[in-house]
């Protein structure tokens, strides 16, 4: 009797042992205390905040007189630092530049950038073209909640063709892709190349739409953004620049709450160089800036080449026009979003240009609130994700912690203290 009781015991063990394993595993609850919670819709701080996080999500979120922390959550003191949803950039692109080296379509360069995003605070990219294969898996990755990088969407191949038919039949290869939107350029870069076509634009997007596929539109004058628009057009990627926007084209804009993408830095950056400029002494640029390419842009030859260039100083006099345009699209009431062009030439700092850009979106004639509402809400809601860009119940905890005040000065997102993305803290650089 003791032989099969001991072998009865020696079969349950590995029953007993599964059931269990089998229980549900306890959730991660985070509690992050003291607070100061900037509410990017209306400008309100709470103050003696709380922040509960479960499992990488918002479970609650206001002052502590309303939010009580969960027994038994790990609690984070954030005494006084203000707090944001992670800023999102609407327009990147992540696997063109590896320094001054060669293009490197990798998954380690690709996870390396989206590194360098996330601890600049920019917490969701949107990469409009040319990333490949490798960026395929960190793209599908986004919804771990162990995430620690930048959240990625990515356009693919951007579409091009010179007839309706090629361009259908691109539209097609790219869609087996699977990608999160389709991109096209319908810009004739200041004169030198040939423009898409109305035509084949229209095929383009109509193709997209057959697929439910959304597309962003590269523009750079005001008819082709009417045109794009007209056909159907999602986004507009780029500022308007050759002349000033009109009825026409805010009603365009309005009627389908179609998203604005400035790119101011975009153009900055074709004539920036052509001496030292003042964000090459900032600290926070310095921290993650590639130092042979700032050598290479400080070279004098370069410097003079670039203050002879025609078409660096056509951009110049075109970022004058996008500027002017901003205020009156913001001053409209168009959903003006976050997004850089960073990343397809090392001079456009991937991360810190999202910080220029705010800086530059104040200059222009935005408020503080209005742009931090650009890098947030409005970008989560015009790009339709709806699981980032604030800081209520069911969202990702995506967020920022600063030591400084943003609605008094947008150069205080700088003032980073620490980086989370789904409640996991981002490692500092050089950590």
């Amino acid at each position: 009797m003791r032989l099969r009781s001991r072998s009865i015991s020696w079969l349950l063990a590995p029953v007993l042992a599964s059931v269990l394993t089998a229980q549900p595993a306890q959730p991660r609850r985070q509690a992050f205390t003291g607070l100061k919670l900037v509410d990017v819709t209306s400008g309100r701080i709470v103050d003696d905040g709380v922040l509960v996080v479960t499992d990488g999500r918002i479970e609650a979120a206001g002052p502590r007189s309303q939010v009580k922390v969960p027994a038994g959550a790990a609690a984070k003191a954030l005494d006084g630092k203000y707090v944001v949803p992670g800023f999102i950039s609407t327009h990147v692109h992540i696997s063109d530049v590896q320094g001054l080296g060669p293009k490197a379509y990798t998954e380690a360069n690709v996870r390396r950038q989206l590194g360098v995003f996330a601890r600049y605070g920019v917490t969701s990219v949107w990469s409009l073209g040319g990333e490949q294969a490798p960026a395929v898996p960190l793209r599908d990755d986004r919804g771990n909640p162990s995430l620690t990088h930048a959240r990625l969407h990515i356009a693919g191949d951007i579409v091009v063709g010179t007839t309706p038919d090629e361009a259908r039949q691109m539209v097609a290869r790219v869609a087996a892709a699977k990608p999160d939107i389709v991109k096209i350029r319908v810009d004739d870069n200041l004169g030198t190349a040939a423009k898409m076509t109305p035509e084949v634009y229209r095929a383009v997007i109509d193709e997209a739409h057959r697929r439910d596929l959304r597309v962003a539109a590269h523009v750079f004058y005001l008819d082709d953004a009417k045109g794009v628009l007209r056909a159907g057009a999602d986004v507009i990627v780029h500022s308007v620049r050759d002349r000033e926007i009109d009825d026409e084209f805010i009603a365009l804009m309005k009627a389908r709450d179609v998203p604005y993408c400035p790119t101011l830095t975009r153009d900055l950056s074709t004539f920036v160089y052509e001496s030292r400029p003042a964000f090459f002494d900032d600290p926070f640029f310095v921290r993650e800036a590639d130092r042979a390419v700032v050598a290479q842009l400080l070279e004098p030859a370069r410097q003079e080449a670039m203050r002879t260039s025609k078409s660096a100083q056509a951009y110049k006099a075109a970022l004058a026009v996008a500027e002017r345009n901003l205020a009156k699209a913001s001053a409209a009431g168009l959903r003006v979003v976050l997004g850089t062009d960073a990343g397809p030439f090392p001079e456009r700092f991937q991360g810190y240009f999202e910080h220029l850009e705010m800086e530059m979106m104040v200059k222009a004639g935005m408020t503080p609130l209005q742009v931090l509402r650009a890098a947030t809400v409005d970008a989560a809601r015009g790009m339709r994700m709806a699981e980032v860009g604030a800081l209520t119940g069911g969202t990702w905890a995506d967020f920022v912690v600063l030591d400084a005040d943003p609605l008094r000065d947008i150069r205080h997102t700088r003032a980073l203290h620490s980086v989370w993305i789904a409640g996991n803290q981002v490692a500092r650089p050089g950590s």
